[in-house]
């Protein structure tokens, strides 16, 4: 049985660590900071970090990655076409990968870089995705490197996941782009729901991750720029847009970037 739990770094990213309880092995994601990690295992004896998983090549996602692999030995696993520190493993579309037991599948996700990569664990009881800064709860990542047409692509891809598929993001957004969510859609019930959940949470100091991907198509703009009412909110703001989703997609995001 694997457990994953977040690791917080920085003001608000999150390293996922998945635990290999039996065997005491785990693998962390996307370790910008390798002080966390090396501070769990300082807390845990015994335990053998294995694994680590890079989605893509920002430094708080890979900056903790050298001093980890020189203090445990890990294997490094990143993408194939962007320069990640010590990755022993390239990986690309199609690619499969094991991780303490677990198969998964390599995504290729351009958009907020160009070589951004997601793993999908896709077991029909729980499927897992960790998908760096590619989709967000209820938001999605600056384009950085890619352009609005290969985001839409992605997260379309993402977005046709199984309901039950869990969420794990790297960064603790999930508010502000709630409020973001609101805005584009304000008489959306599952938005003003998701809304005073996670607001009571965060105020309690619970985190808001993972998402689903069921939940993230009820309430994430960026995966619903199919809809008539986010179209139309588009449109009010910048015109008569082309009807293709991509580019009311494209308006979300040029909103979002000054929201």
């Amino acid at each position: 049985m694997i457990q994953i739990d977040a690791l917080p770094a920085f003001n608000d990213n999150y390293l996922w660590l998945l635990q290999e309880t039996a065997a005491r092995r785990c693998a962390v994601v996307d370790p910008g900071d390798a002080a966390p990690v090396l501070d769990w295992l300082a807390a845990h004896p015994g335990w053998q970090l294995v694994d680590i998983l890079v989605t893509h090549h920002h430094f708080d996602h890979v900056g903790g990655v050298e001093q980890l692999k020189q203090a445990t030995g890990a294997t490094v696993y990143g993408p194939a076409n962007e320069r990640i520190p010590g990755r022993d493993v390239a990986l690309g579309e199609g690619d499969h990968v094991e991780v303490l037991g677990l198969g998964f599948d390599i995504m290729e996700v351009p958009g907020h870089t160009l070589g951004h990569i997601a793993y999908y664990h896709s077991d029909t009881r729980q499927p897992l995705l960790f998908c760096g800064d590619t989709l967000f709860a209820a938001g999605c990542g600056r384009l950085f490197e890619g352009s609005p047409a290969q985001m839409h692509d992605s997260l379309t891809r993402l977005a046709a996941l199984p309901d039950n598929t869990q969420v794990y993001c790297t960064h603790e957004y999930t508010l502000s782009n709630l409020r973001f969510a609101q805005a584009v859609e304000p008489d959306n019930p599952d938005i003003a729901r998701r809304l005073a959940e996670v607001s009571q949470w965060r105020a309690s100091g619970r985190i808001s991750l993972p998402s689903s991907i069921a939940l993230e198509r009820a309430t994430n703009p960026f995966l619903r720029s199919h809809e008539p009412a986010v179209a139309k909110k588009a449109d009010e703001r910048d015109g008569p847009l082309e009807p293709a989703p991509s580019a009311v997609f494209a308006s979300l995001r040029a909103w979002k970037d000054r929201f």
